[in-house]
């Protein structure tokens, strides 16, 4: 779909441009979200551009992602999509300066996207020229990820208290650490996500900076430098995550341990308590004539009181020595 804002008293307003026809030349941002082959055709014919294919925009090398030719501003980054949902996804965005206008190619609808569209939409100053809705979209999605990164810290939180704070008020039987393990786990895949997305990001700001494009005022080039220092204390903050994520799981696989570990020796410590009975009970079941009280009366409750007694002394030496 291709769409072209153009900047208007109220804010950016979209027009209306049929497939193949010609950019207005007032338009400040043309945005291809899954573009047909006819509609990147019409956009490279109207403005000069090569608009990179996805399996462009997929290159990792630096220099398939962020180039300069002929004063066009090539840059493709990384972000993270879909952080409302159990499976986010990592997809790429191209942000193309040419004069004063700005071209993103994506193949999907961020929400960064959806609100800075509705911000701009409603502010005038924010899309006078392209570099301005540059600086915008990119403030919006580091914002995004800054409140992802939130979320994931108080879900950690949440996490560690009940793995901690909760254990002394169950047994092991009624502990289930799954639910626990896949909230850890999705915390970790969303920092993973965000940390990728980050990288992108500051390493497409580092080249912005240093181009001498001369759309790039003044107030524009300092909002990103406020970006880049945005950009590194976040990227230490989802460090800092990644190794709660990897403490929070590996002290939940240790309580799982503990509790497996309880929970054998409950086994043990009976079979330990059994043990001394099964021997009085095998010995008076052996088929000899002469056993002692075999003919007695009360020879059978005094077997049944050597077992008890067995299982008994046992018992009192484990809880003297504290081993239950």
């Amino acid at each position: 779909m291709l769409s072209v804002f153009v900047p208007g008293p109220g804010g950016l307003t979209r027009v209306e441009t049929p497939a193949g026809a010609i950019v207005p030349p007032e338009a400040v941002w043309i945005d291809l979200l899954e573009p047909r082959p006819d509609e990147e055709k019409s956009v490279e014919t109207a403005l000069g551009i090569d608009v990179p294919t996805r399996e462009e925009m997929r290159e990792i090398e630096a220099s398939n992602r962020l180039y300069e030719d002929n004063g066009i501003l090539y840059m493709t980054a990384t972000i993270v999509t879909k952080l409302d949902t159990d499976l986010p996804e990592s997809t790429q965005v191209t942000f193309i300066l040419t004069g004063s206008r700005l071209v993103t190619n994506r193949y999907t609808d961020p929400l960064p996207f959806r609100r800075f569209l509705a911000y701009a939409q409603t502010h005038p100053a924010a899309c006078n020229t392209g570099a301005l809705l540059f600086v915008g979209l990119l403030e919006a999605i580091i914002n995004r990820i800054a409140d992802v990164l939130e979320r994931v810290g108080a879900d950690l939180d949440s996490t560690s208290a009940e793995v901690f704070a909760e254990a002394h008020k169950k047994r092991p039987a009624q502990r289930d650490f799954r639910e626990v393990l896949g909230r850890v786990g999705q915390s970790g895949e969303l920092v993973s996500k965000a940390r990728e997305s980050l990288v992108s990001l500051g390493r497409s700001l580092v080249f912005v900076q240093q181009t001498t494009n001369s759309q790039l005022t003044p107030d524009v080039r300092t909002r990103l430098r406020t970006l880049s220092r945005d950009v590194l204390a976040m990227s230490d903050h989802a460090s800092f995550l990644g190794d709660k994520v990897m403490f929070v799981l590996d002290a939940t696989l240790g309580m799982v341990t503990i509790d497996q570990n309880n929970i054998l020796k409950i086994f043990s410590v009976v079979t330990v308590f059994l043990l001394p009975p099964s021997v009085v009970g095998a010995f008076y079941g052996m088929n000899f004539e002469y056993i002692p009280m075999l003919h007695e009366t009360w020879g059978q409750w005094v077997g049944l009181g050597m077992m008890v007694l067995s299982a008994l002394v046992p018992y009192l030496i484990f809880k003297k020595k504290g081993w239950l």
